[in-house]
């Protein structure tokens, strides 16, 4: 099945072991709620926690235990409308703007399909015909909760953040240091042929390959990204409301915000707060600005009399500074759940921390191979009408996230951790 990814793993004992730490991850980041949290869905693209952790078992069970297990009998086939999310091969589903209006099942009875479906995907691990194409979709299938674990830290702070009293998710006791981020440099990258894309013996999507040469002019990259201070200047300028700046899908959807503003920011008394997982605190203005979409990363850019960099040129840029996933980069396993401030001249911010949008819409590369069967409909289909995004976030985890790694949304999207590196 190498063509759902390119993967090579030496023993089924290192995909149990796998298999058991993310799938505790998913519970363990579910932990601080209350059971009222797990149900609620405030925006159409916030799914309730409680259908991110059955979502995550249906794939499991549904393209793994299904194929593999004979005459396998689902634990609840009505589950297959309720978690089914957009693939049009496994048959109707409930809209996505209804997945919180549905009370059963319970989170016990989640709880328990979860149990089930895990202790069938390791009796099928303990039998001796294991091979490498189950242990390919097996990985698959951690990688897609892996996007899902992201997801229910995003959308537990758009749960919370949009609840009046401003809950934190958790007591976090973490030191909160209000150092200076250090000032901001470019770093010239020299024009030439490079090549892109994913290359190696790992897992990776079928979206970051083939790998491929590209082209790039002379251009310059800044070494850190955008801070709170700096782009509340373009606030302070009257940014959201010169059109100059903004593309004109964009300056229609700044006009309808009712705060002109990143996502969860609110004026008090002249002063700015916003709402961290920590609760609503003042805005450290030397903190990377988060929670935007691509109109306003795209307009601040321009105020500056700069852009947003290509992807060609992010990857270029990052797998220079960056031959590995650096082992204290900014990712969930640092239960942070907010970007810090770049101290070091080393601390480039280019691995977790935020999404950097690019100005890259997201297409396929040349020879893209996709997913064969119901999983071609995984990336493929979505290639249009989106921006790419590059890096990870405080809320990726670390095994997730690669130098080639392309995420993507559309233009008007901030509940995501996302923010600005500039070009020129």
């Amino acid at each position: 099945m190498s063509e759902i990814a390119v993967s090579t793993f030496s023993t089924t004992e290192h995909i149990l072991t796998r298999f058991h730490q993310v799938r505790q991850q998913s519970i363990a980041l579910c932990e601080p709620l209350e059971i009222e949290d797990f149900v609620v869905q405030p925006t159409v693209d916030v799914s309730p926690p409680k259908w991110h952790l059955g979502h995550s078992t249906w794939f499991f069970e549904n393209f793994i235990l299904v194929e593999y297990v004979d005459n396998y009998q689902l634990y609840q086939p009505k589950y297959n409308y309720f978690f089914n999310s957009y693939y049009e091969s496994q048959g109707p589903r409930i809209l996505r703007s209804s997945r919180g209006n549905m009370t059963r099942p319970s989170v016990d009875d989640i709880l328990k399909y979860r149990q089930h479906v895990d202790s069938k995907i390791v009796a099928l691990l303990s039998k001796d015909e294991v091979n490498d194409d189950l242990l390919h979709l097996i990985e698959v299938g951690l990688q897609h909760e892996q996007q899902h674990q992201e997801l229910l830290v995003t959308d537990i702070k758009y749960i919370l953040g949009n609840n009046p009293m401003y809950p934190p998710y958790q007591d976090m006791m973490m030191e909160m240091r209000y150092q200076e981020a250090r000032p901001m440099a470019f770093e010239q990258i020299k024009e030439g042929i490079y090549e892109i894309g994913y290359d190696g013996n790992g897992f990776c999507w079928d979206n970051e390959q083939s790998r491929h040469k590209v082209y790039l002019h002379d251009f310059e990259i800044a070494d850190r990204l955008v801070t709170n201070g700096e782009y509340l200047a373009f606030i302070a300028a009257g940014g959201y409301e010169n059109f100059e700046h903004w593309l004109m899908e964009g300056i229609e959807w700044a006009r309808s915000l009712e705060v002109k503003a990143p996502l969860y920011w609110y004026e008090k008394d002249g002063e700015w707060y916003h709402y961290t997982l920590r609760g609503l605190e003042k805005v450290n203005l030397e903190e990377p600005i988060t929670h935007i979409s691509y109109y306003e990363a795209d307009a601040y850019a321009r105020w500056k009399g700069m852009r947003l960099p290509t992807e060609q040129e992010w990857e270029v840029y990052c797998a220079k500074k960056h031959n590995s996933i650096p082992e204290d980069g900014n990712f969930v396993e640092t239960m942070q759940f907010h970007p810090t401030v770049a101290e070091s001249d080393k601390d480039n911010q280019l691995l977790g921390q935020v999404w950097e949008w690019t100005s890259s819409a997201y297409l396929p590369y040349p020879n893209y191979p996709r997913f064969k069967g119901a999983l071609g409909e995984y990336n493929g289909k979505f290639m249009v009408n989106q921006m790419v995004l590059r890096g990870g976030s405080c809320a990726t985890p670390h095994s997730h996230i690669r130098t080639t790694y392309r995420n993507f949304f559309h233009a008007d999207k901030r509940w995501q951790f996302t923010g600005i590196r500039l070009a020129k």
